[in-house]
């Protein structure tokens, strides 16, 4: 591991300049040969990403209300002619999923699915929109989304749990759901989950993996937070009756409910309270001009957003899990964003760019942060 002050040479070079403070940013870690740098702008309260095809970054937000388009995203600003930051929407509650199908952006409000078709021919402040539903539940709690198209061409869309721990009438909570993206029809993929804000493919197996948080006010260390792997359509992983592995709540465990259901394990548990959010597969194609040694491949990476009700603070970073023989191994692979149970910023998606890079939304303050590889030269060891 190694201090990196890449991000502050990059932020100096391009005339950028932010609210973080210098020393902090020297504080962030990476495995030897990696960078990381600031995207020249900012886009406050960023939360889940999606890249088309001409480079344009579409950025949801929770609590700004709003969704950001940015043209040439990855590209290098010039000075005195900062990157234009559009505004597609506002006055949404808690916009933060975005996706794009076949050049069309869908973003997930909070009983919402809005579209915007053929996005790149309309990066203006006021866009037509169409409303695919709006008859999502509309509980704020745990009622941001997370958006990603499967294999299918269907559209993924969780609805979290109404609550810390609760059962609801409505059989829609604490799961997700499939979605026809033209009629907004849907059907509940998978149940007993708590509340997931990312998933993704697996690129060669085609199954569904996502994290899950866990529940609240057991103490410190459990339940664990959840990475898991759905099979097949309409299983089961437990909330609110069982969390983790085998750990039964106080009280659904025992609820007569519980008695004719089956349970999916998690494939890995994760710290309790880290806030295991978006995450993503590293497919970008070792031909890349950025892209990650082999042993990356296919590896996931989990954007932990950190704890808030811990006695001391754990996440903050953004981790990676790798297979061997059908054997997870996980290990951080970016920390730094807490030091000394001050968190200064806040990993929440990660997004692989065709180029190899690695992209991190923080929506504390507000940034798009690039991760690089670069192959150590001949004869120098690569730890």
């Amino acid at each position: 591991m190694m201090k990196n002050c890449t991000l502050i040479l990059t932020a100096l070079a391009w005339g950028f300049t932010t609210s973080i403070a210098l020393a902090d940013t020297q504080a962030l870690n990476l495995p030897s040969g990696f960078s990381i740098e600031p995207l020249a702008f900012e886009v406050p309260n960023a939360r889940q990403m999606a890249l088309t095809a001409n480079g344009t970054l579409i950025i949801g937000t929770q609590r700004a209300g709003v969704v950001y388009a940015v043209p040439n995203a990855l590209g290098k600003a010039e000075v005195g002619q900062p990157h234009n930051v559009i505004t597609l929407m506002k006055n949404l509650t808690m916009p933060s999923g975005v996706a794009l199908l076949n050049g069309d952006l869908y973003v997930g409000a909070t009983h919402q699915i809005l579209r915007i078709a053929q996005i790149e021919r309309h990066l203006t402040p006021s866009p037509v929109i169409e409303t695919i539903t709006n008859t999502l539940p509309d509980k704020r709690h745990h009622g941001w989304k997370y958006l990603k198209f499967g294999p299918d061409e269907k559209l993924y869309v969780p609805v979290g749990a109404p609550c810390n721990v609760c059962l609801s009438d409505d059989e829609r909570f604490a799961t997700i759901l499939r979605m026809d993206p033209d009629s907004g029809q849907t059907e509940i993929w998978a149940r007993g989950v708590r509340n997931t804000v990312g998933f993704a493919w697996h690129p060669t197996q085609q199954t569904l993996w996502f994290t899950d948080n866990g529940r609240d006010m057991l103490g410190d260390d459990i339940p664990a937070e959840e990475l898991n792997v759905l099979h097949e359509p309409g299983k089961h992983f437990g909330f609110p009756f069982v969390h983790a592995t085998g750990i039964d709540d106080p009280e659904f465990g025992t609820h007569k409910l519980r008695k004719d259901l089956t349970f999916v394990a998690p494939a890995l548990n994760i710290q309790a309270h880290s806030a295991a959010l978006g995450m993503t597969f590293y497919t970008a194609s070792n031909n890349a001009p950025n892209a990650f040694p082999p042993r990356y491949h296919n590896a996931v990476f989990i954007a932990e957003h950190g704890s808030w009700n811990r006695s001391s603070k754990v996440g903050y970073q953004v981790s990676v899990v790798t297979e061997k023989d059908g054997v997870l191994d996980y290990a951080p692979f970016i920390t730094g964003w807490l030091v000394n149970e001050d968190a200064w910023g806040r990993p929440n998606d990660v997004l692989v760019t065709p180029d190899g890079s690695l992209l991190i939304s923080d929506d504390k303050q507000g940034l798009i942060y690039r991760v690089r590889y670069q192959a150590p030269l001949p004869g120098i060891y690569e730890g």
